[in-house]
């Protein structure tokens, strides 16, 4: 297991020595210490970035394709060994790590991996005589930083476009769970990246973080995680006008019409809220239910709620794991108090379970509360296995709630009826909008929010034109100009 930092292509201490501890979800026990990055640790991985830099630009698009496309061979060749390191580093039941979490990771390098050679300009139709075309160069030394929720994939639906597109990179995985990025490191070194390309520093926001948003050698930041981090995010990255992707907080206004197909509609949106624990910016938080059906499904889906298994993510019979954090779990469960102060009611969960072989680590009951669209559990990311219940009778009051807080990133809508489906999906103030299904991802289909969620695309060809620059070229064929001042 590696712990230490990945700095122009060796593993190397941080430069003062410190280290961090690395914190089993499952019991709280200690899993390892990892070396600490700090400001000059950054310093030195912008440096490396800065070096490679021109070689990586001037390969050809093959050359960086066919090295994306060996990782994501070499990540299925370990994907037991991956998915056992992220579910113990992150809490994620084996069974989403095995299906879900390695299979996209491998899958999103190789959809970059397969664009590498593909990134095509543009010719600009002008006056007669002249020949405009549009290149698409990268940008240079990127920063990224991923959260602790999908490090694993998050990784790559960073890396993957910025090193297609011939960016060097410098990632902070969260100092909370950096393991699987360390690992893909790893295997970036055997597959043949060249040194420096790629520069992994786990640290804290306020040091490691701060330093990598700030550095004048860095051309672009990219970050994922709170709305309030974000916006320090863009206040460090002035210095030198860097260009800035968020992908922030969500509070996704998941709604059931009365004509939908309520099996399919509380299986998803069980699924939409409860898969890793309610840990995702695209949970499905809200669920918004017409009156004539909300107390079916609420029995309905309060029955499967509490019929979900916890456990040790390790476990491969576990549906749901502990939060990642004694901190976080913490957080969530004092939602729980916020609800009931604004007289919400907790309808199901909203404590810790009471088996005794998960009284050490950062469970939390799969909670269901009925509140008020302007409760602050109907306005604020909870990010945990917390879903709000809220009630409609038309469908411009269903918008009207969906449309009521301050993000925009994920929503979905579950009816039989066509045209509603597309007005209500063309209505939403979301960058995402999923129907009759939730949570759908793909490597071709751009990722991302509107207002307090963020903004710029991960994934497809909005990911790569989002790692690149413009440039266009100007030649004059055949034009006769005539002098502009005469002698």
């Amino acid at each position: 297991m590696q712990n230490q930092l990945f700095i122009d292509g060796r593993f190397v201490p941080a430069v003062k020595g410190g280290t961090i501890e690395v914190l089993s979800p499952h019991d709280g026990s200690l899993i390892t210490h990892i070396a600490a990055a700090e400001a000059e640790d950054v310093d030195l991985a912008v440096a490396a970035a800065k070096r490679a830099f021109p070689a990586w630009a001037a390969l050809s698009g093959a050359e960086r394709g066919r090295l994306l496309l060996k990782l994501a061979d070499k990540i299925e060749e370990h994907q037991e060994e991956l998915a056992q390191l992220e579910s113990l580093d992150t809490g994620h039941p084996l069974r989403d790590s095995r299906s879900l979490d390695v299979p996209r990771t491998a899958a999103c390098f190789r959809y970059f991996g397969g664009m590498a050679d593909k990134i095509e300009g543009a010719v600009i139709p002008v006056e007669t005589g002249f020949l405009n075309y549009v290149q698409r160069k990268p940008i240079g030394v990127v920063g990224q930083i991923v959260p602790w929720n999908f490090p694993l994939m998050f990784t790559s639906w960073k890396m993957g476009p910025a090193l297609a597109a011939g960016n060097t990179v410098v990632i902070k995985p969260s100092e909370i769970t950096p393991l699987s990025t360390l690992r893909i490191a790893e295997l970036m070194k055997e597959v043949g990246f060249p040194d420096g390309v790629v520069n992994v520093v786990p640290g804290y926001g306020h040091s490691a973080g701060q330093r990598l948003a700030e550095h004048e050698d860095v051309g672009k930041i990219c970050f994922t995680g709170s709305t309030a981090t974000g916006r320090r995010i863009v206040e460090a990255s002035q210095g030198n006008l860097k260009r800035v992707q968020l992908e922030l907080g969500g509070k996704g206004a998941n709604i059931v019409f009365e004509d939908a197909n309520l099996e399919a509609a509380v299986n998803g949106a069980a699924w939409a809220i409860f898969h890793n624990q309610g840990q995702a910016c695209i949970a499905g938080s809200r669920l918004i239910l017409h009156e004539r059906i909300a107390d079916e499904f609420l029995e309905r889906f309060i029955g499967l709620a509490r019929s979900i298994r916890l456990g040790s993510p390790l476990d491969a019979d576990t549906e749901m794991g502990p939060l990642t954090s004694a901190q976080h779990r913490d957080r969530v469960l004092a939602y729980v108090d916020i609800a009931r102060a604004q007289g919400g009611r907790v309808l199901s969960g909203g404590k810790v379970p009471s088996d005794p072989a998960l009284a050490h680590g950062y469970y939390v009951e799969p909670t269901v509360v009925e509140a008020q669209p302007d409760h602050r559990v109907a306005q604020e990311e909870v990010f945990g296995p917390f879903v709000t219940v809220l009630r409609f009778s038309t469908d411009e009051e269903a918008l009207a709630i969906a449309n009521g807080t301050q993000y925009g990133l994920g929503s979905g809508l579950w009816t039989r009826d066509l045209q509603r489906a597309h007005r209500m999906a063309a209505n939403i103030h979301a960058g995402m909008c999923w129907i009759n299904c939730y949570k759908r991802v793909s490597p071709g289909s751009p990722f991302g929010g509107v207002g307090q969620s963020g903004y710029g695309r991960e994934m497809g060809f909005e990911a790569i034109h989002d790692y690149t620059e413009a440039r266009s070229v100007w030649v004059n064929v055949d034009a006769k100009i005539a002098p502009h001042f005469k002698r």
